[in-house]
């Protein structure tokens, strides 16, 4: 099934990468992996004039300025980027920085389309990358938030039988930043109709299947779930995500939680407080609109009320066995979260949340 969107291609099944190959035609392309591509079938599909994977999970800026010399050392004139978020992300930045002056820092220079085309290939089912204009890379230690449209990728390929050898945690965790993202878009102040299309179209299709896919991903369910975080990844392209993004990321850093365990720690205490508090709402469509949205999310979730969507969200999580982490210094730990928290990354969210609140919500999540 091919579908095409903001000037992407979507490939869905087996045979997209071939399609996509051939589409893109003779090149020298550069081929970005991680470790898991060893034990992936379409290893042998694939050929490239060099190879690039020496990048962390958390990829840094020194490593992606690697990835830059090596692809214009080979004289690279394409991407194929073959894993999890993180790995798409630095294949994003390598299109990026490639044409750009590699004597100052790519951070600080204006953004161009480099016009080298780039296929993704995602090999989890959580992030969406692989239809997003953003990337996300660290540079001195601080988080940076890389965002062009030209980094969408050129085609997205959505191959299900790669989720076979994802370890279970790791199925979690990516479904969840999935489900957080569809969620997170539907309340977004920035949501529109197209978005919310997106992030509806995911969350039912997460809601049918993540059962079926946790126990067994051979099936349908994986195709679903795969399908179900693209489209999550297109609502967010355009809302952009909220609160409980903003405040998971010092929890990945401080306790080594996965991304999407970090975020659906977050989401739930966020939901709820912004249920208590309507009246902070900030979205210009006002309270009545956001509380509409509530119970429309609680509709999707397949329960009869914003409340009780909320507790089926809480009671996924427990059948999964998403624990909180364990603290060793709990007051000095609360105090590094809360001032961690970004407050620009907290104006797409529709209710106000000052540096209290904030510092309860974390309270809450570490008990």
């Amino acid at each position: 099934m091919i579908a095409i969107t903001h000037k992407q291609k979507i490939l869905n099944g087996e045979g997209g990468l071939e399609e996509a190959l051939r589409e893109v035609g003779p090149c020298r392309y550069m081929l970005v992996c991680d470790a898991s591509f060893q034990y992936l079938p379409l290893k042998d599909t694939l050929k490239p004039t060099v190879t690039f994977n020496e990048f962390t999970s958390n990829p840094l800026y020194e490593q992606v300025c690697a990835g830059v010399k090596l692809f214009n050392e080979n004289q690279c004139d394409a991407i194929v980027a073959v894993g999890g978020g993180s790995t798409i992300d630095v294949a994003k930045c390598i299109k990026l920085y490639c044409k750009m002056n590699p004597q100052e820092n790519y951070l600080q220079q204006e953004y161009k389309d480099s016009g080298i085309p780039l296929i993704a290939v995602p090999t989890t089912a959580g992030t969406g990358s692989e239809s997003t204009r953003y990337a996300v890379i660290y540079f001195e230690g601080k988080k940076q938030s890389v965002t062009h449209e030209s980094i969408i990728p050129t085609y997205a390929v959505l191959e299900p039988s790669l989720l076979k050898s994802l370890p279970l945690y790791q199925k979690k965790c990516t479904m969840l930043d999935a489900m957080c993202q569809c969620i997170e878009s539907l309340w977004s102040v920035n949501s529109t109709d197209e978005s919310q299309l997106y992030a509806k179209i995911g969350l039912q299709m997460i809601m049918d299947h993540w059962h079926g896919y946790i126990e067994d991903n051979s099936g349908e369910d994986a195709q679903y779930i795969m399908m179900a975080a693209n489209s999550g990844g297109r609502a967010i392209n355009i809302s952009q995500t909220t609160a409980p993004h903003a405040m998971s990321y010092k929890l990945t850093s401080m306790y080594g939680l996965p991304h999407g365990h970090a975020v659906a720690l977050c989401l739930p205490e966020i939901w709820m407080y912004m249920m208590e508090h309507p009246e902070k709402c900030i979205d210009p469509r006002g309270k009545d609109h956001l509380e509409f949205i509530f119970e429309w999310l609680g509709q999707i979730m397949q329960c009869d009320s914003a409340y009780k969507g909320l507790m089926m969200f809480r009671a996924i999580m427990f059948s999964l066995g998403m624990s909180q982490p364990q603290t060793k210094d709990r007051e000095a730990e609360l105090d590094i979260l809360t001032r961690s928290v970004n407050p620009e990354r907290l104006r797409n969210n529709p209710v106000k949340l000052d540096e209290e609140m904030i510092h309860t919500i974390f309270d809450r999540i570490l008990k």
